[in-house]
């Protein structure tokens, strides 16, 4: 049971990782739109 627990808190990390990478493109402009 404790590989499971291990397994949730990587994944949290894993996740929260990509979610900071995709608010820090954001905020960066990537997403900006500038052909139409």
């Amino acid at each position: 049971m404790s590989v499971v627990i291990i397994l949730v808190i990587i994944s949290v990390i894993v996740a929260g990782s990509f979610l900071g990478a995709f608010i820090w493109s954001v905020k960066k402009g990537q997403y900006d739109d500038d052909y139409t």
